[in-house]
């Protein structure tokens, strides 16, 4: 039991990663309303793969809140019933929630995978949950962590279909993604506490500071960083084949998150020079710093080769990486645990 809760605690947090990097290919993708309801798709469990599979049919049988796009709208079925050889507006009520109606096949499927593996990591943290009574005995905040987790996955899940409500509302994407980063740490933090091994202790408490820094600029640098997406994902709109210009002008968020870039550096720095005056490089510090470089790259490579599509995912998921990694630093200094990776 003990073995298959630290098994789904692992896989949960590797699943809410890979929704991390699903949602970040459905941004660049502008899938976001490749599935303009929820939890369905344009009414159905599994999406349509045709545009003919939303348009009306004649001598058709329709179920409740089964979708078709009519009149540049979406439509949604009032009851059962079976069409007949003329469209009878009766039948249908327009979908009042937003006005998307538009179909792509690709945007999409990119938007259901990316629910379907929030569905399963879901269904993981409940696994996560359950085999957590094994430790009740031992140590009851387990389950109470694993019962955090859950809660923070099904807030998560009513997240998400308000941002889909909204058309994808700016503040609410950034609060969808804050909520991710927060049910990681969770995750990390559980993790952490399973398997105690002997401790040490570190005497320079500027470690501690500094890593505590490094925590929370990152945390800015990710939610900044949304920020600078919403304001391109507004400019691919009024101008989607000129990538020159997603840029430019700049808006101030960005040259803010530019700026801190260089403070994340020097910041990381000062904990390496640090950790070698103590005699110990940690190996979680190395795979920051690791990641830190490749995050540079990437952030380098969507700003002058004018955005490939895979640099931004990756982008994202190394920042998302290097704030896990950084949290389990602290707790590693806090509780003056002896160097060890999960």
């Amino acid at each position: 039991m003990k073995n298959k809760f630290y098994f789904f605690t692992k896989l949960s947090l590797l699943l809410v990663y890979l929704v991390i990097v699903a949602g970040a290919i459905v941004r660049v993708t502008g899938s976001g309303m490749g599935c303009p309801d929820w939890p369905k798709c344009f009414g159905y469990i599994l999406p349509p793969t045709k545009k003919s599979h939303l348009e009306w049919k004649a001598n058709f049988n329709y179920k409740k809140n089964q979708m078709i796009i009519a009149y540049d709208s979406l439509m949604v079925a009032k009851n059962n019933f079976k069409s007949n050889i003329r469209y009878e507006r009766s039948n249908w009520s327009k979908y009042l929630k937003h006005d998307h109606s538009t179909f792509n096949v690709y945007n999409t499927w990119i938007e259901f995978i990316n629910r379907f593996l929030g569905l399963i990591s879901g269904f993981s943290t409940l696994l996560m949950l359950f085999f957590s009574i094994s430790f009740w005995k031992k140590n009851k905040l387990f389950f109470y962590g694993s019962l955090i987790v859950v809660l923070a996955m099904a807030f998560q899940a009513i997240l998400g279909k308000e941002v889909v409500d909204s058309n994808l509302l700016p503040v609410k994407v950034t609060i969808h993604m804050i909520m991710a980063l927060i049910i990681i740490c969770l995750l990390i933090s559980i993790l952490f506490f399973i398997n105690p091994k002997n401790l040490k202790k570190y005497p320079d408490n500027n470690i501690l500071t500094l890593t505590l820094i490094a925590f929370l600029i990152t945390f800015f640098q990710i939610v900044s960083g949304t920020q600078v997406r919403q304001f391109i994902d507004l400019q691919m709109i009024n101008h989607p084949l000129q990538k020159n210009l997603w840029l430019n002008p700049s808006p101030s968020i960005f040259y803010l998150h530019r700026s801190f870039s260089l403070i994340v550096l020097f910041v990381h720095f000062m904990l390496l020079k640090n950790f070698t005056k103590v005699g110990e490089i940690p190996k979680t510090l190395k795979f920051i710093l690791i990641a830190i470089g490749l995050e540079v790259i990437t952030g380098i490579t969507m700003y002058y080769i004018n955005f490939p599509i895979s640099s931004q995912p990756i982008h994202l998921l190394l920042a998302s990486l290097i704030l896990g990694a950084q949290l389990y630093l602290i707790l590693q200094i806090i509780l003056k645990r002896k160097i060890y990776d999960i």
